[in-house]
């Protein structure tokens, strides 16, 4: 696999640990280990939380990333960004990287128009970058329809079965590969492993995402064996 694969952890704290201080804890030390390891992209996925412990949980997962990025370089250009599922507005509101929209979510068109006002009015510097922009689509028109609306990638699920999704309906390989005729990035999600990884890249992917592949095993550990295959 080339280096150039990128790799996007979702988090879930719910399955790291059963007491809530806990699996904050586990989750903000995983969110390290994947900066540490050069993940690309880590989206802070926890539907569950209300907005202001979402957002007390974002702020700290801002900072563990900004500081990973700056020990990795020793500069604040970022190696791992981190993405707010769907709320914008808490992504602004800590200086997060962007957002990971759902299918049925507001267009990348309009987060780009609210980024753009946050650094008007705020002039602040976390918020003059472009946004990065994920979308999460289960046919291969979504994803065309995500190039149009300026999606930075595209991620297409489920590819194979999920093990906490099984009345979810695989897209398999051959859907993957025509959502990847897309001029646009698109990462698999949804059952991919060590095993079935590279199947997913001959299919065209750019890389892949997961939660149980990060989650359930050393990141470090797991980044290199797909940095070396």
């Amino acid at each position: 696999m080339a280096e150039t694969c990128i790799l996007f952890y979702i988090t879930d704290r719910t399955a790291l640990a059963p007491d809530e201080p806990s699996r904050r804890q586990r989750l903000l030390d995983k969110i390290a280990d994947a900066a540490r390891a050069r993940v690309d992209y880590v989206q802070l996925r926890e539907k569950d939380l209300p907005a202001h412990q979402l957002e007390g949980l974002a702020q700290e997962a801002v900072r563990i990333v900004r500081e990973a990025n700056k020990v990795a370089t020793g500069e604040r250009q970022p190696i791992t960004a981190l993405l707010i599922n769907s709320r914008t507005d808490i992504a602004l509101a800590v200086g997060a990287d962007g957002v990971h929209l759902r299918s049925d979510d507001i267009s990348p068109q309009e987060v780009r128009k609210m980024w753009r006002s946050a650094a008007g009015m705020r002039g602040a510097e976390a918020h003059a970058r472009e946004p990065v922009i994920g979308v999460s689509c289960h046919l291969p028109d979504e994803v065309t329809q995500t190039v149009r609306y300026g999606a930075s990638f595209a991620v297409f699920a489920p590819v194979f079965e999920k093990k906490d999704s099984p009345k979810a309906k695989p897209a398999g390989l051959a859907r993957l590969e025509q959502a990847c005729r897309a001029p646009i990035p698109v990462l698999a999600l949804g059952g991919v492993n060590l095993e079935n990884v590279q199947a997913c890249l001959k299919a065209g992917a750019a890389g892949i995402a997961a939660i149980r592949l990060f989650q359930e095993h050393d990141v470090a550990d797991v980044v290199s064996r797909l940095r070396h295959m």
